[in-house]
């Protein structure tokens, strides 16, 4: 029976070319819009209202060419054959059709409207009443197919599918088309002229005869959507049961999917893209999804459930539980955990297996995560962030995450026996990794690196690390390292312990770098492994023996390691005790070791170099470990009880550093070992310092020099070095032994800036009379050439040079008588007279022990050149009168010691110089290395020697005993007078004092010089009372103007 078909303006579909139909329909009346075709009920007095839209209607295109059309009937494709047939606009479709036209093409089996709009000109001219007029598109159908009238749609916007008459008639009607140009219906004529459509009239009512109702809208959509979801889960089942997705070793799928369509419009895709999703092409899953999620956000949360349950099902499925139990069954017997590591690997394996499987669901349902799931989608929060305001995720995640927390919660939802206990699978997945790492720490061939590695990672996915391996790992750790503790404590002394624990540590920061611990949980363990192995055996890391000796035998690298490993509980500053006590036991062996008294400071020095190097490379430059060196050595080197050894009562250690400085002014470098001479790293020290930035040999003297003065600063009564550097200085410049003039007066300048100008002055006046001696040498022998024939030394081979020295400067010297040649002896009295001549009121004393000469003797194997001491010089010359009187040249002890008048004690050390020494130019008899009175001495005249110029005043130069016990009485009696001073300025200016008060005073201000005890200060007091400079009143002293 005939249908009737309307249109109605509610709809119609929009894009940007309705704004240009607009247009013309403002200067058009007559426009007619046909839109969706569908049944319509015999005409009436009124047109049915139209149909409410679809629920699920929106504005955005949709493709509904996949559906499957094959309940089409013969009528129906009869009219899909009369659409394509078509000339105006079917013809020219392309192959790739926008969505509104697939739709249209499509839409036979969906049900058809059709509705019709009028502007509000031609509503005012239709009629008021009656039905509107029908027009039978079936009229002249009989007429052939060339002059037959057929409209065609070709708008994109028609909705619908193209109008047929009945198969059974073979007659075929359709609607009539938009007009392109006017947006009107286009008009056609009959044969006869008759128009069908006459537009100033209204819209009219268009019969279709035949036509076959179809389903509903909501049933085929639901029908659409159900097939979707029927898809969708054989895409999963193919996932699942892993037809391409990781059933090869679980490496992710390589698709050949392709998206550009192929031959006949169909897109390509590869072929292990529809065998890993069940035969689906993946766009047209993609697809699925995406009209699913567009209905609404109820559709796409219920899909986002539906894919949750499936994934859980499976997971929790026999398939995949008791697959892993099967390839881990529980061992009765104690392996150490091997069953556990079993276990592991096969977790990983269905681990890698699910995440391939996961990348491929991934893949399918991506656009449920961007427009759903992920953050700013449809499933996130009010705030639109996903996350709450405490931070914590709320509502459905990320399909990844949900795809983790599945296989995690299948983990650990299912129990399997580990020997007499029942514990999860995910329990015996960290019990796992924690056998793997004490594999690592036994050194046992089952551990295997890359499994630990990727099991690690996999729980740090899980999101269990924090909550379920780190404690379990940090626990089994601490319980290790103190067993560790125990074993090597007790085994091993404290080198190989500290190494032990070094290595230690090192492997368990290495294994946490290498095998993705979390840096906190590094952290951790470093700190439980410091307080273990460190602070819990800190007595045994300090203990004061074991410390001394690795100091003794200069362990840098233990003692660094030592220091490090202390600086990592922070106690290393409890190292300073042990060091301190090390430095004054051993300096104070050193400074009481009489036996090797001479080698004293050389000692000291090497000890202290040891040190300062210990605390540069090992310390790291520590200064509570600098200021603790310093605080040692000044405690031994004036320790009392430690110099009485000596006996001298006052510093031994002032002594003989200025006797070391002696042999550097003297020798050189080549009198010090090796081992106390400047390294590279001492040499850049200094450059940056910006002295002595050379390595030559003077920057090197130059630096040993300021060693030396470092131990002269820890010196509290300098008098004592004062006294003998003063004693030495004017031995060198007399007898012109020192190496370089420079370095003595670079010697001078450090003292000045260290001690004071009061303490050099003296010092400086030597050095200004000796260039005061050379003038006065040359003015002498001006004026003794002045004299000519009439003085007596006129023809002499001797030539004198005489040093005049004023006597409050240099030191004092014992007055030696001997009996000069008469040769010598004229050339002195001429001297004499010369001097008081030009200085009235002036007495020179002779000083002949500090006389030096050179001799020319003639031997049977060549001339020599000897330097002589004047004692020795004396003794040499009588052996040429010997000869005279007798051939052979022989003198007694007796003989020599009436002719020289020398004391026994200097005539033996001179003979023994000559006789007994390295150079030998006297013979003694009977041979042996000490001077008897009994003994006859004869000249060498087989002496020789490769220089020409000899020196034998060796011996001579040395120092006596009781030269060196005098200096130190002398003073210790400057020391009383200067106490002495001292109490008298106090008491001068404080006029009255109580004794403890200037007991205190008198010691602070003398310490520097050389304090005494508070016995001799109170003794000095006590004399100070007899001269009447002060006085007792009641418990103080008063001071006597």
């Amino acid at each position: 029976m005939p249908s009737n078909s309307t249109a109605h303006p509610s709809e119609l579909p929009r894009d940007n070319n309705n704004n240009n139909n607009n247009n013309n329909n403002n200067n058009n009346n007559n426009n007619i819009t046909t839109s969706h075709l569908r049944q319509h009920t015999p005409p009436s007095s009124s047109p049915p209202p139209p149909p409410p839209p679809p629920p699920h209607a929106t504005p955005t295109k949709r493709r509904f060419d996949d559906l499957n059309l094959k309940d089409k009937s013969p009528q129906q494709s009869h009219l899909h054959a009369a659409a394509s047939s078509s000339t105006n606009t079917a013809a020219a479709a392309p192959n790739k059709r926008s969505r509104s036209e697939l739709f249209a093409a499509s839409s036979a089996t969906h049900p058809t409207t059709a509705t019709h709009t009028m502007s509000a000109k031609l509503k005012g001219k239709r009629p008021a009443s009656g039905p509107p007029e029908v027009i039978d598109l079936t009229q002249g159908s009989n007429n052939s197919a060339g002059s037959s009238p057929v409209a065609t749609s070709s708008h994109s916007h028609i909705r619908g599918p193209p109008l047929s008459s009945s198969h059974n008639t073979g007659r075929t009607s359709t609607a009539a088309p938009l007009n392109p140009k006017g947006g009107g219906m286009a008009t056609g004529k009959t044969p006869g002229g008759t128009n069908y459509l006459q537009t100033h009239i209204g819209a009219r009512r268009l019969v279709v005869k035949n036509l076959r109702p179809v389903a509903t809208q909501t049933q085929t959509e639901e029908a659409h959507y159900a097939r979707i979801r029927g898809d969708l889960d054989a895409a999963l089942r193919a996932v699942f049961s892993g037809h391409g997705a990781g059933g090869g070793g679980g490496a992710a799928p390589a698709l050949g999917y392709s998206p550009s369509p192929g031959p006949g419009g169909q897109s390509r895709s590869g072929a292990g893209h529809n065998t890993i999703t069940g035969g689906q092409p993946m766009e047209k899953l993609y697809r699925g999804v995406e009209d699913t999620c567009r209905r609404g956000k109820k559709e796409c949360g219920e899909l986002y459930e539906w894919l949750k349950d499936r994934c859980k099902g499976w997971l929790n499925s026999d398939e995949v539980l008791k697959s892993l139990l099967a390839a881990a069954p529980s061992i009765a017997a104690d392996t150490g955990g091997e069953e556990d590591v079993i276990l592991l690997r096969e977790v990983l394996a269905a681990w890698k297996r699910w995440i391939a499987q996961l990348l491929v669901i991934r893949w399918i349902f991506s656009y449920l995560d961007r427009s759903y799931l992920l953050p700013g989608g449809s499933g996130t929060t009010a705030e639109g962030k996903g996350k709450s305001a405490s931070g914590k995720r709320e509502g459905p995640t990320s399909v990844n995450e949900m795809g983790i927390s599945a296989f995690r919660s299948a983990m650990y939802s299912s129990r399997s026996r580990n020997g007499a206990n029942m514990l999860t699978i995910g329990a015996r997945v960290v019990n796992a990794v924690c056998v793997l790492v004490m594999f690592d720490r036994l050194d046992d061939s089952r551990f295997d690196s890359q499994l630990l590695r990727e099991s690690v990672a996999m729980l740090r996915l899980w999101g269990v690390y924090g909550k379920e391996l780190e404690p379990k790992f940090i626990n089994e750790s601490r319980e290790y390292v103190k067993r560790f503790a125990e074993e090597r404590s007790e085994s091993c002394g404290l080198k190989d312990y500290i190494v032990a624990c070094e290595r230690l540590l090192n492997r368990e920061s290495e294994r946490c770098d290498v095998y993705n611990f979390d840096s906190t949980t590094k952290r951790q363990l470093k700190d439980d492994a410091h307080d273990i192995l460190i602070f819990n055996y800190a007595e045994k890391l300090l203990d004061s023996g074991s410390v001394a000796k690795l100091l003794d035998a200069n362990d840098l690298d233990s003692i660094k390691a030592l220091y490090e490993l202390l600086k990592l509980s922070g106690i290393q500053k409890r190292l300073k005790g042990p060091w301190e006590q090390y430095i004054r036991k051993t300096g104070a062996a050193i400074v009481s070791d009489t036996a090797r008294g001479d080698e004293m400071i050389i000692r000291i020095l090497q000890l202290r170099r040891a040190l300062d190097v210990m605390i540069r490379d090992a310390f790291g430059r520590d200064e509570d470990f600098t200021y603790g060196l310093r605080d040692a050595f000044g405690f031994f080197i004036n320790d009392k009880s430690v110099s009485s050894s000596w006996n001298t009562g006052t510093s031994k250690v002032g002594e003989m550093i200025a006797k070391h400085i002696d042999m550097l002014l003297r020798g050189g470098l080549k009198t010090l070992p090796k081992a106390l001479l400047s390294d590279v790293k001492d040499r850049q020290d200094a450059e940056r310092s910006g002295i002595a930035s050379t390595a030559d040999e003077d920057a090197e003297l130059d630096r040993q020099l300021d060693h030396s003065l470092e131990l002269f600063r820890f010196i509290q009564g300098k008098d004592i070095f004062e006294a003998f550097y003063k004693k030495d200085l004017a031995r060198r410049l007399l007898m012109g032994r020192s190496a370089s003039r420079d370095a003595e007066r670079n010697m001078l300048a450090k003292l000045k800036n260290e001690c004071g100008s009061s303490f050099t002055h003296n010092l400086e006046i030597m050095f200004k009379d000796q260039e005061l001696a050379k003038d006065e040498i040359a003015s002498y022998k001006t004026w003794l050439a002045g004299r000519g024939e009439d003085s007596p030394v006129a023809n002499s081979e001797l030539d004198l040079s005489v040093n005049v020295l004023s006597a409050a400067a240099w030191p004092t010297y014992p007055d030696v008588r001997v009996l000069l040649p008469q040769n010598v002896l004229d050339h002195i009295t001429t001297f004499d007279t010369y001097y008081k001549s030009k200085h009235t009121g002036r007495r020179l004393t002779w000083k002949h022990n500090l006389a030096h000469c050179v001799v020319k003797a003639r031997f049977d194997r060549g001339p020599k050149e000897l330097l002589v001491s004047a004692f020795q010089a004396i003794v040499l010359v009588l052996f040429n009168e010997a000869e005279e009187k007798s051939p052979d040249g022989i003198l007694s002890y007796e003989q020599l010691a009436s002719a020289t008048g020398m004391p026994d004690p200097e005539l033996q050390r001179t003979l023994q110089s000559l006789a007994c020494g390295k150079t030998r130019v006297l013979n003694k008899h009977p041979k042996g290395r000490e001077v008897n009175k009994t003994d006859t001495f004869s000249v060498n005249k087989s002496f020789t020697d490769p220089k020409f110029r000899v020196k034998i005043n060796q011996i001579q130069l040395k120092e006596t005993k009781e030269e060196n016990k005098e200096t130190h009485e002398r003073v210790a009696q400057d020391r009383q007078f200067e106490t002495q001073a001292a109490i008298v300025r106090i008491m001068k200016s404080r006029k009255k004092m109580a004794h403890a008060q200037l007991v205190a005073e008198v010691i602070n201000q003398t310490k520097q010089r050389g304090a005494v005890d508070a016995a001799d200060i109170k003794a000095n007091i006590e004399k100070l009372i007899e001269k009447d400079y002060i006085e007792r009143e009641g418990g103080n002293y008063v001071y006597l103007a």
